[in-house]
């Protein structure tokens, strides 16, 4: 497979991994934003995470947590961003999903994840509300 995330989970090709189990890999970006800044990576393919299969959420998201606590307990940051680059537009450069931790410090220079994007929307959060749950993906 030509999927680098895959050929990394598979030992195909080298990382630098900092946490492993059945379900996921964590390994340090290597283009690190923040010291310690890890990528959490499912060892299924999947594009994105609502290509992920069901049973594979829940544990990529306790190999989200558990990394967490390692990187709290080893480098002792003040706090963490912690979010996923769904699709291109987004940023997702690499089409295998993947969730970046980032240790944040304070006086670091970065911004919470509301400094991503500045595109409010432009009709009421009522009406975006009604849309989605005709969408049905809630219930009122």
């Amino acid at each position: 497979m030509d999927c680098l995330f895959c050929q990394i989970t598979n030992k195909q090709r080298e990382a630098y991994i900092v946490y492993e189990d059945d379900h996921a890999v964590g390994i340090l970006d290597p283009f690190p934003r923040t010291p310690g800044h890890t990528m959490v990576i499912p060892k299924v393919h999947a594009e994105t995470i609502l290509d992920l299969p069901e049973g594979e959420v829940e544990p990529l998201f306790m190999a989200v947590r558990k990394m967490t606590a390692i990187l709290q307990k080893a480098l002792g940051p003040n706090g963490f961003t912690i979010g996923i680059n769904h699709g291109k537009v987004a940023g997702q450069a690499i089409d295998h999903l993947h969730i970046h931790i980032m240790p944040r410090w304070h006086n670091d220079g970065g911004g919470s994840l509301h400094s991503v994007v500045g595109n409010p929307p432009k009709e009421s959060l009522k009406d975006i509300k009604d849309r989605i749950i005709a969408a049905g993906n809630v219930s009122s």
